[in-house]
Order: C-alpha cells, then sequence, then structure tokens
C-alpha cells in the first residue's frame, strides 16, 4: 500500500501499541498475574494479530512475520 506520508514504512504495516490488561479476555488476564499493560501487535483493520509483554517483542513479532511496525497511541 502506498501512503501519501513520505515516512511510514512501505509494505504491510503493523501498529504497535499499549493494551491494558484489564481490556483482555479473561482467559488472557489469567495468564498475565501482575502484569498492568501488554503491546498488541495490530493489523491495518486494527484486529490485534498478537500481544507480548514489552515493546521491543511486540517489533520483533511484527518484523519475524513481514509486518513494518510502527507506534501507535
Amino acid at each position: 500500500m502506498k501512503t501519501p506520508f513520505p515516512d511510514m514504512p512501505e509494505g504491510r504495516i503493523a501498529y504497535i501499541r499499549q493494551v491494558p490488561v484489564h481490556a483482555l479476555p479473561e482467559e488472557i488476564r489469567a495468564q498475565l498475574p501482575g502484569v498492568a499493560q501488554v503491546y498488541g501487535v495490530h493489523d491495518a483493520e486494527g484486529a490485534c494479530l498478537a500481544l507480548a509483554r514489552d515493546r521491543r517483542l511486540a517489533f520483533v513479532l511484527a518484523r519475524q512475520n513481514d509486518l513494518s511496525p510502527v507506534s501507535a497511541h
């Protein structure tokens, strides 16, 4: 996808953003005791593809799956 923004990466983009654990389904929250925030890897439509405990790992996960990660707020 070609975007009008010159700093955006080429190819399939993944958006990385913080996700509060309390907003996740119960079965996922149960696996994250004591964790308040995780990072989600989201596709262009906003669907969450993966969760990671830290931002760096979320970027690695995106790149390992041939996605170009960018930060989202």
